[in-house]
């Protein structure tokens, strides 16, 4: 899509195409094509409305009901900041006392509205003109345009003393290719230009991804990794006034919220980040953490809270004697630990009649589908096998999940 395309979607014309194209949207896309223009909306629009409307129906997992008045492109979907990510953030920008906020690559808008909804007063900057038109849209859709303003430049020319606090998602992708960019310093805006803004800007964070070398965590940062039901979604640096703790790793459940109907639940673990946890041998249960844990390197405070240890210094997996319940980490309960052998774990599998099994591992070079295929498994029972090492020797343990 172009500016042109775009612009004939906010008229009359492009309102009346984006909502034939909702009702068709998410079937077989020239059955949906054949069907606008059978309504008399023009090839190109129908075209740019199509792809509007399916990518509003994939945002709604991000975004939910407000996806469907929201503009997208595919590669500002894919970086946009989960709405409930986004909210618990701008709420604790908030109580930091943050009241004007630019934030510096706004892409779609999905961090500046939360935001704005929170009340604060919002400066966008997004260097690509189509991206920046579309926040202003997203802005105006919401009846947030009075609080949310952008503008089409170089987010490294704003001046960031009209604020009190900055936010800043560095692109991580090449224009035009969408390859994933793993230097640092070939983000846009380069990441000394974005570590700076913490000596500028007296309440500052930079959105990362979750897997930023700790080594390049800057002095008196606070780095947080964030999971939604389980799922690593990303990490961000708090910078001068609101660093709070070394490393946190924050849970957010939002499947609970939407079932409840209340907001997401948030549980946080802190701690330095560089505490060893004991080793020991494999205990009747095994605790696999929660990803964010994992990459906050805060599986010590776990294993302190769970009164566990690690069987080998270099895997995170816990074992304890007590099931303990803990939002941070899914407990199992082994029932064999074996060196790992095909031969072996095939026969045991077989005269317990399992034909199911879940496979989890870590420090393993094991393949879990070719490993499912070659246990050629028949039976009516289910298990989990866990592939990993015990003081650096390869071995399978075999789990059953406990209730949550």
């Amino acid at each position: 899509m172009d500016l042109e395309q775009f612009a004939a979607l906010r008229t009359p014309e492009g309102s009346a195409a984006l909502d034939a194209a909702a009702r068709v949207a998410g079937g077989d896309p020239l059955t949906a094509a054949a069907a606008l223009r059978s309504a008399g909306v023009p090839a190109g629009l129908a075209a740019a409305a199509l792809t509007q409307a399916e990518l509003r129906r994939r945002a709604a997992g991000k975004f939910g009901p407000a996806a469907a008045g929201m503009f997208f492109t595919r590669a500002g979907l894919e970086q946009a900041t989960r709405a409930v990510v986004a909210r618990r953030r701008a709420e604790r920008l908030r109580a930091a006392g943050v009241g004007t906020l630019a934030d510096l690559g706004c892409g779609l808008g999905a961090d500046a509205l939360a935001a704005a909804r929170a009340g604060i007063r919002v400066y966008g900057v997004e260097a690509d003109p189509l991206t920046a038109a579309m926040a202003a849209a997203n802005a105006e859709a919401a009846g947030l345009a009075d609080l949310f303003t952008v503008e089409c430049g170089d987010a490294t020319a704003f001046d960031v003393t009209r604020v009190d606090g900055v936010f800043c998602d560095p692109a991580r992708r090449r224009a035009g290719t969408g390859r994933r960019i793993f230097d640092p310093n070939a983000y846009s805006p380069p990441w000394d230009f974005v570590t700076g803004l913490a000596e500028r800007v007296p309440h500052t964070v930079v959105k990362v991804a979750p897997g930023l070398d700790h080594a390049l965590i800057p002095a008196g940062a606070e780095a947080e990794w964030v999971s939604v039901d389980g799922d690593l979604v990303e990490a961000a640096l708090w910078c001068g006034a609101l660093a709070e703790v070394p490393r946190r790793a924050t849970l957010l459940r939002e499947k609970e919220g939407a079932v409840t109907g209340a907001a997401a639940r948030v549980m946080q673990l802190t701690g330095t980040g560089d505490a060893a946890a004991p080793v020991g041998r494999p205990r009747r249960f095994l605790f696999d953490p929660d990803p964010a844990v994992v990459r906050a390197h805060l599986v010590a405070e776990l294993a302190r809270d769970l009164d566990a240890t690690l069987a080998d210094p270099s895997i995170a997996y816990l074992y304890g004697d007590e099931a303990r319940p803990t939002p941070f980490a899914r407990c199992l309960e082994i029932t064999d630990v074996l060196p790992f052998s095909l031969k072996r774990l095939r026969a045991l599998l077989r005269e317990r009649r399992v034909g199911r099994v879940e496979i989890l591992k870590r420090g393993s070079a094991l393949e879990p589908e070719k490993l499912r295929r070659d246990l050629k498994l028949a039976g009516d029972q289910a298990a989990s096998l866990v592939l990993t090492r015990v003081a650096g020797a390869p071995t399978v343990l075999i789990c059953r999940p406990l209730p949550a």
